[in-house]
């Protein structure tokens, strides 16, 4: 049986404790905005309405959201929680099913806790439920207020009495109830302290109403609680981090020290792969089996290859490396870039958008941009392809078995043919013929006693100061 379900997501929220002019629902954990995150678990839910209440002149939170299938509804002024969902409420008009409440500082909550809680709910043939979770020592949670066991009430902290506040479940935000209950949204009184409507109120008018409520305790603070200050967003963080780290081990990957790497949800990383202190993996990383990745790496949005070494302090953007390369230490591999079946790319070399062929090294001190170098060349110390002549970028093409000495410019567009040598300290302008040699240095000639009148002309100088 198809039970129709709406979500409103309630992130209209001011933030103030965040200390930021950044809205609190935009604060990046993981790389990725939090009401990012939330809109991605309820997108797994198969709902028939997706609304986001948000405070008015909030264009970049519309601006993250796009492409959400989504409806936003705009809360004109911060009156509460429950004045919220009398926003959200005005698009649904008509909507006959289960409508679920959660909140947008709630990066945490996963699409299978969402998918239990509605399957508790419906089971259990509730008119209203919450998911809560339990917390030791002083908080200030709402407290779940329960008669014979069944949910009664909630109590915010500020209105709790010395026992109240001993109860140890509280509220975690996130409700499930019955469409109609959205008329009762009106019954519920301001708060004479806050100025606020609170939609924890709905519960007790529920059950005085005659019905049916129930609380799940389904996970714990640190997946429900709400992201309110900069030391819960890096808690959080840190949360994310050991489940995803703790993943990456049970599927055979090793850490040095766990507790300094930054590693993606989105990333994938093959079994006896390595993983030493302060690495970051970003994006949509894949990374292959048996890899080495060294100290102070950072990879985004790249896909390594199998039995890959990358040494310490490398940079790899939007590139690929394929088996057994090895890039490092000190390396730059910007966009666009393919780094071929072991290759070798040294210390302080940058490649920008340049395809390298297997076995082909670049060592020491280069820069190769925009160049298409074939198998097995060497590319000597200092070598840089000219690739830009101020106005437009143009190509290098190193064939196969080419060797290029130490010092040389290679000056775009310019092809240098299979098998062909470039002398030290050469600038090439023009196209090289295979298996040629290619050399731009002008002849060695000796000044005799040239240092004798140097030292000469430094000791008169000295004389007259």
């Amino acid at each position: 049986m198809r039970h129709p379900l709406s979500v409103v997501i309630l992130a209209a929220g001011l933030g103030t404790r965040m200390k930021s002019s950044t809205p609190k629902v935009l604060h990046k954990i993981y790389g990725k905005p939090m009401i990012q995150c939330v809109a991605d678990a309820v997108s797994k839910l198969k709902s028939s309405h997706n609304i986001i209440v948000i405070s008015p002149n909030t264009e970049d939170v519309k601006a993250v959201l796009k492409g959400y299938n989504i409806t936003l509804a705009v809360q004109k002024e911060p009156k509460g929680t429950g004045d919220a969902l009398r926003s959200a409420a005005q698009k649904l008009k008509g909507f006959d099913g289960t409508l679920l409440v959660l909140n947008g500082d709630t990066p945490l909550i996963s699409p299978a806790m969402l998918q239990n809680f509605l399957r508790l709910h419906r089971q259990n043939k509730n008119d209203l439920s919450l998911i809560s979770f339990t917390v030791e020592g002083s908080h200030s949670y709402g407290r779940i207020i329960r008669e014979d066991g069944r949910l009664k009430a909630i109590i915010e902290d500020k209105d709790a009495d010395k026992e109240q506040k001993k109860i140890k479940e509280v509220n975690s935000g996130i409700y499930a109830m019955n469409s109609n209950l959205l008329g009762l949204l009106k019954e519920i009184k301001i708060n004479n302290k806050k100025g606020e409507y609170y939609l924890t109120d709905i519960i007790g008018i529920a059950v005085k109403n005659g019905y049916k409520a129930g609380a799940y305790p389904l996970g714990n603070e640190t997946e429900l609680t709400g992201i309110n200050t900069r030391e819960d967003l890096y808690k959080a963080g840190l949360y994310i981090r050991d489940m995803i780290v703790s993943g990456l081990m049970r599927n055979g990957v090793s850490f040095v020290d766990a507790s300094s790497v930054f590693i993606n949800p989105d990333a994938k990383i093959g079994a006896d792969t390595v993983i030493y202190p302060n690495v970051h993996i970003e994006g949509k990383t894949v990374i292959g089996k048996g890899c080495t990745i060294y100290p102070n790496a950072r990879i985004t949005d790249a896909n390594i290859g199998n039995n890959v070494i990358i040494k310490d302090s490398t940079v790899i953007e939007s590139s690929t490396i394929k088996d057994k390369a090895a890039i490092g230490p000190f390396a730059h591999i910007r966009p666009g870039s393919i780094i071929g079946p072991s290759a070798k790319i040294g210390n302080f070399v940058e490649i920008k958008k340049s395809v390298i062929g297997e076995g082909t090294k670049a060592s020491h001190l280069s820069y190769l941009g925009d160049a298409e170098i074939g198998r097995h060349a060497n590319i000597g110390a200092g070598t840089i392809t000219c690739n830009y002549d101020g106005k437009n970028k143009h190509k290098t093409i190193i064939e196969d078995d080419v060797f290029v000495g130490s010092d040389s410019q290679i000056v775009a567009p310019v092809k240098v043919g299979k098998g062909a040598y470039v002398g030290a300290g050469s600038t090439i302008t023009k196209d090289v013929p295979p298996l040629s040699l290619a050399i731009t240095r002008t002849e060695q000639r000796h000044i005799e006693k040239w240092a004798v009148r140097k030292m000469k002309q430094k000791k008169v100088e000295r004389a007259k100061r």
